[in-house]
């Protein structure tokens, strides 16, 4: 099972949903090419390339984050 966490906050005076994706049964890039096999695609918000996560939209355009650190399932 994996650990889920939503995190809600207002931005501009827009209430907003940001979802990091933090997977427990794979690694980063595992999960990435799982994700982008889904139909998720990169998102470029200004990251440097030194970020230790990616930054991804999904196919309608809401952006997410996929987490390098692994969590351990609860």
């Amino acid at each position: 099972m994996s650990q889920r966490q939503l995190l809600y906050c207002m931005a501009d005076g827009l209430a907003r949903l940001h979802i990091d994706v933090n997977a427990t049964d794979r690694d980063q890039d595992a999960e990435l090419e799982r994700l982008l096999q889904l139909g998720a695609r990169p998102a470029d918000i200004g990251q440097t390339g030194e970020e230790q996560w990616h930054v991804l939209a999904d196919p309608e355009g809401n952006e997410f984050c996929l987490l390098k650190a692994r969590l351990n399932p609860l």
